[in-house]
């Protein structure tokens, strides 16, 4: 199974107050149990959460937190009744490392919507000790939670698919919307809406950018392969595009007004919304009854998702858009993302950081 004993002691990068600052951080991992999978981080994504989280936005933080839910590693270690894994498995770990098992999410195979889920990061463990994320040079996850990278897959690229690409294709599985021949919108371009396009696509979609302005739009159509794109701000544009989308996929994580978008939908049209926005959001009622319009959301996806979206990932031959940094550069990288200065996800080279 691999002897790692003397890496229990793990050096991470950790936030230790809401000023959200990460500096070097030392702690301890428990012992690898039955059901563990022992990882050496390679590659962890740096996603909008990592923000809201290490600068307290949702006033529920815990510090020292080492924060990073985007996880690719190598397996170097396994408990006695691991199955799902071997050592020298490429392997990801997304936004949470554990559940209750006995509720109907659990039951139904959705345990992201487990009430007593564990997040990766930010949380306590069953055995009473602080979840620690990515951002470190190794991770014990039980299997459950851990998915296989698909041969062939570059670790780098297969990061951000495990939070802004499944955030995309669950709700398309889901919902029935994966059939060709779909018109879809895109609202915001950043990590997760550039996914949106490309696995959008990659199903057979008409996929529509929504944006503020027209910034964007040679990036959206040239670069992603979006079909058109829509500037929010144009009111005869807008008009013209009414009744044309079967969905929209809000990836805007902030406050804003849904009015403008809800007429785009055609009946039975669905709004989905999946930015984390800490205010609450307002429509008029009219707007969604006088079309059966529908104003969703959903949050992350299944380890089945998770690892179906993995391979059509790989089959269709899906990429994400990234810009590799060492861990020393983390936090102008997170400050970047920020003012969204970002083309389209960060990834932290954590094997090379020389933690």
């Amino acid at each position: 199974m691999g002897s790692v004993a003397a890496e229990k002691t793990v050096k991470g990068w950790a936030a230790h107050d809401a000023s959200g600052v990460l500096s070097p951080y030392t702690y301890q991992l428990r012992e690898t149990g039955p059901e563990d999978v022992l990882i050496r981080v390679l590659y962890c994504g740096i996603c909008h959460t990592d923000i809201h989280q290490t600068k307290n936005h949702l006033g529920m933080s815990n510090y020292p937190m080492v924060p990073g839910h985007e996880v690719v590693g190598e397996v170097v270690e396994i408990g006695p009744s691991v199955s799902k894994h071997r050592v020298g498995d490429k392997v990801g770990v997304g936004i949470i490392v554990g559940c209750c098992r006995s509720c109907s999410p659990c039951k139904a195979n959705i345990e992201q919507y487990c009430n007593k889920r564990i997040w990766t990061y930010n949380d306590v463990y069953t055995d009473g000790q602080p979840t620690q994320g990515g951002f470190a040079s190794h991770m014990i996850v039980d299997q459950k939670f851990v998915v296989k990278i698909p041969e062939g897959m570059a670790p780098e690229q297969a990061a951000p698919l495990l939070c802004a690409g499944v955030t995309v294709y669950s709700p398309l599985a889901h919902f029935g919307l994966k059939e060709p021949g779909l018109r879809g919108g895109v609202l915001g371009l950043g990590g997760v809406g550039h996914m949106g396009v490309k696995i959008a696509k990659a199903m057979g979609h008409h996929v529509t950018v929504i944006s503020s302005s027209g910034k964007k739009k040679a990036e959206a159509m040239d670069h992603l392969g979006a079909d058109s794109y829509l500037i929010s701000s144009n009111e005869s544009d807008m008009s013209t595009a009414v009744d044309s989308l079967d969905y929209i996929i809000d990836t805007i994580p902030a406050h804003h007004a849904l009015e403008p978008y809800l007429p785009l939908l055609k009946v039975n049209g669905k709004l989905i919304l999946m930015g984390v926005i800490n205010q609450p959001l307002q429509f008029l009622t009219p707007m969604v009854m006088l079309g059966r319009k529908t104003i969703t959301g959903t949050f992350i996806g299944s380890m089945d998702e998770t690892q179906e979206m993995l391979e059509f990932c790989a089959e269709k031959g899906l990429t994400s858009t990234i810009e590799i940094v060492k861990m020393d550069y983390v936090n102008e990288a997170i400050e970047r993302l920020e003012r969204n200065d970002v083309r389209y996800r960060f990834v932290v080279d954590v094997a090379a950081s020389n933690l």
